[in-house]
Parts: structure tokens; sequence; C-alpha cells
């Protein structure tokens, strides 16, 4: 299992920054704006994400903890993968934020897709969140 973990620093306060990763329903409006452009709810508990591209994914909440400000979100039917969970997680940083982002999946072999793609998805919540 291959994993990949990018971080960026906000000037935004741990608090608010935690508070715009765990409102699940609105990633493209609170987080990574202009990387996801639209987010649609299931009666599930899925959340279906519009990336920029036109990509679609449906992403399945696991875990969202206010204590230790850590959002788990798994992704089961992600074309080209067999397996996807990842895990945000907003620490404080001299009352700033660091931002920490990491992905497990499979096959390996996706890699350097998977690295290109959360590159964008960091730079746009970097910007989103400064």
């Amino acid at each position: 299992m291959a994993t990949i973990r990018k971080e960026f620093r906000s000037p935004r306060p741990p608090a608010e920054v935690w508070d715009a990763l765990k409102d699940f329903p609105a990633v493209h409006e609170r987080l990574a704006k202009g990387f996801v452009t639209a987010t649609r709810m299931e009666p599930s508990g899925a959340r279906v994400v519009t990336f920029v591209n036109g990509a679609e994914a449906r992403e399945w909440p696991v875990t969202s903890d206010d204590a230790e400000r850590r959002l788990v979100y798994a992704i089961k039917d992600l074309p080209g993968f067999t397996h996807y969970s990842a895990a945000a997680q907003v620490f404080d940083d001299k009352g700033a934020s660091r931002f920490v982002w990491t992905v497990d999946f499979l096959p390996d072999a996706v890699a350097k897709q998977l690295n290109g793609l959360m590159d964008m998805g960091v730079a746009a919540m970097s910007r989103t969140l400064s």
C-alpha cells in the first residue's frame, strides 16, 4: 500500500480551519474552491464531489474528531483504485494552522497521478484558507 502526505500552512487559527474542514457538505465552498466545483450529499451520508476536470468521486465519512481536529473519509468505488482512505488534520502552528492531508491507496502504480491531483488540491486549499 502506498501513502502520499501533503502539508501546508494557513495564517488562519486552527479552530477556523477545522470548522471549514469538518463542514463535509461544503468542501467546494469552504475548503477547496476551484479544485472541487460542486458537492452533493446523498441520503446514505456520502458526498459526491465534482472536480474541476468534471470527474466525480463518492466520499464516505469515517471519523470526524473535534478534539483532534481530524477528518477521515474513504472512497469505495474510484476507478483505477482498489483502496483509498484519507485523513486530514489541523494542527496549531503558533496561532496559525498546519494542515496535513494523508492518503493511503492501492495500487501503488497510481501514485504519480494521485500525487499530481493532491498537489492541485493542496494549492486550492492553501488559496482558500489564506
